[in-house]
């Protein structure tokens, strides 16, 4: 089997994207895993399977409006709800491929659909649905206390605004967290106020680890901030280590525009492929 993959990026939050219209690649937990390993793989934050949903046996398929879905996996194999980023590269692939006509449509995600404008920049804007604050936890880094904002955007985070500066915090081990409020783990936003409508932001994704950007975590981010200061309407230029995006949150809905970039297309050895399983 010809296994066809490319390398992209939205902010630096890096995936590998598989086109497999039919659903044919037996995607299992291990080869996502081996695939997104930066030693023994092509390394990335996470896998994008473009797949008809016709092809999947899943509701959130069967109830989109879309013709294409996003089957998204984490580095570590898990399977995801939502990926801001990603939809943004996931976006423009569709676009470049010729698989959808013009530049506005739906994307199909386990989190519902995500209307999408692929913009003649190549930047990418997603309605991202509602941004929903579900209360309040801690996160916990070098046994440090950091009050967050639980904020649902189609998957779990946990903000935290931060009077000191989020550069020192030491995000190479797993921050602790509330298992009880998040059962199924948590992303965990650092974020530092720059001023009017500006934000900077580091995230330690769930299945994961620390990356260069969260698309829905800058989404929550932003919607944190508002909550913090008394609305739910706003908007917010976010400030990652892998770039810029800009986000509005109103009632009922948000949207996240940035970059999508193609760095690489190629075939992965069926051999590989094989052991990998």
């Amino acid at each position: 089997m010809v296994i066809e993959f490319l390398k992209g990026h939205g902010t630096q939050n890096d995936f590998v994207v598989l086109p497999d219209p039919d659903a044919r690649l037996d995607l299992t937990a291990s080869r996502v895993a081996a695939l997104c390993d930066r030693q023994r793989g092509l390394g990335a934050d996470g896998v994008l399977r473009v797949v008809r949903k016709e092809a999947l046996d899943l509701p959130a398929a069967s109830e989109s409006a879309g013709e294409w879905f996003m089957d998204y996996r984490n580095a570590d194999g898990s399977i995801a709800e939502m990926c801001g980023n990603g939809t943004r590269v996931f976006a423009r692939y569709l676009v470049e491929a010729g698989l959808v006509s013009g530049r506005e449509f739906v994307i199909g995600t386990r989190a519902g659909d995500r209307p999408v404008v692929v913009h003649p920049d190549l930047t990418v804007t997603v309605q991202m649905g509602p941004a929903a604050i579900t209360g309040a936890s801690v996160a916990i880094v070098d046994g440090h206390n950091f009050s967050g904002v639980a904020v649902n955007v189609g998957n779990p985070h946990l903000v935290s605004i931060v009077d000191d500066d989020i550069d020192e915090l030491d995000l190479t081990r797993a921050p602790r967290y509330d298992s009880d409020f998040f059962p199924d783990g948590v992303n965990l936003e650092f974020v530092n106020p720059l001023g009017e409508q500006r934000l900077k932001m580091r995230v330690y994704e769930r299945g994961v680890g620390e990356t260069r950007a969260c698309g829905t975590g800058t989404v929550a981010a932003v919607a944190a901030a508002l909550h913090l200061a008394g609305t739910d309407t706003g908007k917010s230029a976010v400030d990652i280590p892998g770039g810029r995006v800009e986000v509005t949150v109103e009632r009922g809905a948000s949207t996240l525009t940035g970059p999508a970039e193609f760095v690489a297309r190629g075939r992965l050895d069926p051999q590989w492929w094989e052991r990998a399983g």
